[in-house]
């Protein structure tokens, strides 16, 4: 007897995107708000209704997962080499510190209080590279339980969002100039609108050196997800053993390579990053129909623990080396 699919062909494609560009445009009316945490947001709260139970937001885990992979490599595109080059030694060197010791401090934290595997593996990427984005690049790449990623998510964006606040007025009370506070912001905070909103109060030059300094740290994602895999040991995720480096992560980097060249028209270029956010803020939707709410909370005081920490060790080591190089 024929069965019909959880859900229609192109309605499993449909749907997220018609949610990716709601995301969207509700992240043009409300600037601060991220559309990929909007889009989660969306997801997270359909699954949650009684409509959630509906045929049409089921099946969406292999379509959410391919949006998702096509936007890591149109991402590449946003990343000229050259200007990160351009910003000179000592904004690489913070650059590259700041992102493996986040890193390896939240591994090292993460596995001394006995948090699951997983879900500090995907803490220390969220937190050491690009917050949303790098979680669900990686989450697909490990063992990992299903609410973990959600719980990741939400500590990169509540902690991400303290920051916000936090910097700016740390950077008064140090006496940081504007330079110092972008590169600072730009080292340490977890998601690009979070960058942006905290070097906004140091005007626009801030902002275009924390830009920079954030993608620097955004063009380490192939590394990170090479690292995660590493950690988890290269062992079969879902009865398949993903390769080392997979084809998405292939594609950032020719799209970074392409972006350095610039050899792209810039309607393309403006046509892509579109794209790109839209790719993203429709794979985290499909996220988001994955996570109850039940299975979330309370958040126990280990992961709060960790995070901070995690946050804590950012926001240190960059504001460090910043104060010496800068």
């Amino acid at each position: 007897m024929y069965q019909n699919p959880s859900s229609p062909v192109v309605v499993r494609w449909l749907l997220p995107a018609m949610a990716g560009v709601a995301a969207w445009a509700l992240g043009q009316w409300m600037p601060l708000a991220s559309p990929l945490l909007v889009g989660l947001a969306l997801g997270v709260l359909v699954v949650n209704s009684p409509i959630g139970r509906l045929r049409i937001f089921t099946g969406h885990q292999a379509v959410t997962k391919t949006m998702l992979r096509l936007g890591v490599v149109l991402l590449g595109l946003r990343l000229s080499l050259a200007d990160i080059v351009a910003l000179g030694p000592r904004a690489l060197v913070i650059i590259a510190a700041s992102v493996t010791i986040t890193f390896v401090a939240t591994v090292l934290i993460g596995d001394r209080l006995g948090l699951d595997h997983g879900l500090v593996t995907m803490i220390a990427v969220g937190f050491s590279i690009c917050g949303a984005a790098a979680i669900a690049a990686v989450e697909g790449g490990i063992k990992r339980k299903n609410e973990d990623v959600a719980v990741a998510i939400a500590m990169v964006t509540l902690f991400g969002t303290a920051m916000i606040v936090l910097l700016p007025s740390a950077s008064g009370l140090l006496g940081l100039s504007s330079t110092q506070l972008g590169v600072w912001a730009g080292a340490s905070i977890h998601e690009v609108a979070q960058v942006v909103a905290a070097a906004t109060t140091a005007g626009a030059a801030a902002v275009a050196i924390a830009m920079t300094v954030k993608l620097g740290r955004v063009s380490l994602l192939a590394a990170a997800y090479v690292a995660a895999r590493r950690r988890d040991g290269g062992q079969p995720v879902d009865g398949a053993k993903p390769p080392v480096v997979p084809w998405f992560v292939v594609g950032f980097i020719i799209s970074a390579g392409l972006a350095t060249l610039r050899i792209l028209p810039e309607p393309v270029v403006h046509i892509a990053d579109l794209a790109t956010t839209i790719l993203l803020a429709s794979a985290m939707f499909g996220l988001g129909l994955g996570m109850h709410l039940k299975t979330l909370f309370p958040v126990p005081l280990r992961v709060l623990g960790l995070s901070a920490a995690s946050t804590a060790a950012a926001a240190t080591v960059s504001l460090g080396l910043t104060a010496m190089l800068f």
